[in-house]
């Protein structure tokens, strides 16, 4: 049997991962090869960055199969203090996941598209770097639709971490504040004209942090389980 402490740690653990291969994608991959309203360079930086880019798309499903366990660890050391609270942040994140998992597919159509394969010959060079551009526009979207039902998900797992005191409740603090900050982040790129997004850059960083400090001290301090005893 695997001991209370050495479960948080593996939980910090897959979720250090779940973090490390969120930011190469997204940062290091698609937002590095991406170029906004230009659909012949951005193809051009996928095709010359072909294996980075697959990469980007392999690191994404190592991201939600080693997310399961992180998930699934946090359900099982609060659910019985918190039953109904985490079963409601549980089916949150396995929305989230199949959502952003499904539109792995709008990642993957621009390699299909740009592949140089005999029965794309119908169409021209620029047709079809636009509609791998449009293919990189739609995952967008996807991703941040799937991020709403995760920033939910973290609002509540930040509840319950305040309220039992198993982990410090600054950092139950810091998860919430970071979920919000997800609901801002995608609302507001959902609901401005062209999909823009100005507050980004200032909420990344308490996203970050949010989800950094609950990671590492999992991985470091574990879980109080005589915290979770008391509020049962």
């Amino acid at each position: 049997m695997i001991s209370n402490k050495n479960l948080a740690r593996t939980a910090g653990f897959c979720y250090l991962i779940v973090i490390a291969t969120g930011l190469f994608s997204e940062v290091f991959v698609r937002q590095a090869l991406r170029v906004s309203n230009d659909a012949l360079t951005t193809a051009h930086n996928i095709q010359t960055n072909e294996m980075l880019f697959r990469w980007g798309f392999v690191a994404d499903l190592i991201n939600f199969v080693v997310g399961i366990p992180t998930i699934l660890i946090i359900y099982h050391f609060f659910k019985k203090s918190n039953k109904i609270i985490l079963q409601i942040a549980l089916a949150l994140v396995i929305i989230q996941t199949a959502i952003i998992a499904v539109n792995l597919l709008n990642q993957i159509t621009p390699l299909l598209l740009l592949s140089n394969d005999t029965y794309l010959n119908t169409f021209q060079q620029n047709q079809l770097a636009t509609l791998a551009l449009l293919s990189l526009n739609i995952q967008a979207q996807g991703y941040g639709i799937g991020l709403v039902f995760f920033g939910f998900y973290c609002i509540l797992i930040g509840y319950v971490i305040f309220k039992t005191n198993a982990i410090p409740k600054i950092i139950g603090l810091a998860y919430a504040i970071a979920g919000i900050c997800y609901l801002i982040n995608n609302f507001t790129m959902l609901l401005s004209k062209g999909f823009v997004n100005p507050l980004f850059i200032y909420l990344a960083i308490p996203i970050f942090l949010g989800e950094l400090s609950l990671c590492l001290w999992l991985l470091i301090k574990g879980i109080d389980i005589s915290k979770l005893e008391n509020n049962r």
